[in-house]
Parts: structure tokens; C-alpha cells; sequence
């Protein structure tokens, strides 16, 4: 009898401890959020939601999501763009000259919750859309980590990463990953590369 209560009683010291390891290990792992804004799902035409061909950093945000875990949230502008690419590119150049501010539609949930953000946008004309600036001008990203990915045909990462340092002074910003539009079906390698890098 007396063996049987010792045998119980070290089995459920060594469940307690553990569960203490696993509240630890979760306690200790950084939360993150893949925050992006792509053409694909943010056109609207008469309230319904117009299905563009584009939405290539939608892809890369997707796959950077499946293997980290993260939670996502995908940055949409109040005022839609043209479901034209040409007219869009015109827009974002005059955005750009305005040095504008387009509004954003929702917000992100206890934003303090997260200790990295993946921030991924494509290329306009030489650095990121004038929205990803509201977005980033609408949080404290103080002691965050941020990790810019951006799509693009041929700019590459540009000077969005200057923008972001700007922006956000306070944060750690780490290496960017910039894969062309063409490229995003067959990133996966690239995208795992990247991010064994930057949680060195």
C-alpha cells in the first residue's frame, strides 16, 4: 500500500512539473503577428469584395504564417484603390507626392500582446504603400521586433527599410526578405531560409 501511494505520488509530481515546463515554454516564446497589406481581397465594388489576380504578398504572408504560427492581419484601406493595376500605380504615385495617410479599415487587438511582427507589403514606386505608413504611425512599436517582406518586380526591398527605421525608432528592425511577384508560388525554401536568419 504504502508503495503504491509513493508510485502515485512521484507520477503526479512529475505530471505537475511538467505542466510548469509547458506554462514556462509558453510564457517565454515571443507571440507574433504577420501584419501585410496585398491588392488580392481589398477592392470593393458596390459592398462586394472584387477578386483582383494580383495578391502575391498575400501568398508570402500566408506561408510565413503556416510556419510560424502567427496570428495574421491583413491591412485594408478604406478608400479602395482602382481595380485597374495601371490607375492603382498612378494613385499610390500621387499618394506618395501627398505624402498621404489612407485610412485603414479595423485595427489590430491588443497590439501589446505582440513582441514580433512580420510586415509584408508590395514595392510602389521604390518603398512601401503610403497605408503601411498609417498603419505603422498607429502603434507603439517600442522593444518590438519587426521583420519587413515585400514583393516587388525588379525594386526589390528599396528604401522601405529606411522608411520603417524612420517610422519606428524604437523597434528592432532585422532583415528584410524580398521575393519577386513571379517567384512567391516557389518561395518556400527562401521564405525558411529567412526566417531560420532572423530568429538567430
Amino acid at each position: 500500500m504504502k508503495l503504491k501511494f509513493f508510485l502515485l505520488a512521484i507520477i503526479t509530481m512529475n505530471i505537475l512539473s511538467a505542466d510548469i515546463q509547458a506554462q514556462t515554454a509558453n510564457t517565454d516564446k515571443k507571440k507574433s503577428l504577420v501584419v501585410y497589406y496585398s491588392r488580392r481581397g481589398n477592392n470593393y465594388l458596390n459592398g462586394e469584395i472584387v477578386d483582383l489576380k494580383t495578391g502575391n504578398t498575400e501568398v508570402v504572408a500566408n506561408k510565413i504564417q503556416a510556419l510560424t504560427g502567427s496570428d495574421i492581419f491583413r491591412i485594408e484601406t478604406v478608400k479602395s484603390y482602382p481595380v485597374d493595376y495601371t490607375e492603382t500605380t498612378e494613385v499610390a504615385k500621387k499618394e506618395q507626392n501627398d505624402n498621404a495617410r489612407p485610412a485603414i479599415r479595423g485595427k489590430v487587438e491588443n497590439m501589446n500582446q505582440y513582441d514580433v511582427i512580420y510586415l509584408g507589403y508590395p514595392n510602389w514606386w521604390g518603398t512601401m504603400p503610403m497605408v503601411l505608413f498609417t498603419f505603422l504611425e498607429s502603434y507603439d512599436f517600442k522593444g518590438k521586433t519587426i521583420i519587413p517582406f515585400c514583393t516587388h518586380e525588379g525594386s526589390a526591398l528599396g528604401t522601405s527599410i529606411r522608411d520603417i527605421k524612420k517610422l519606428c525608432p524604437d523597434a528592432n528592425i532585422k532583415q528584410g526578405l524580398a521575393i519577386r511577384g513571379g517567384n512567391v508560388n516557389s518561395s518556400d525554401k527562401a521564405i525558411e531560409d529567412w526566417l531560420k536568419k532572423t530568429s538567430e
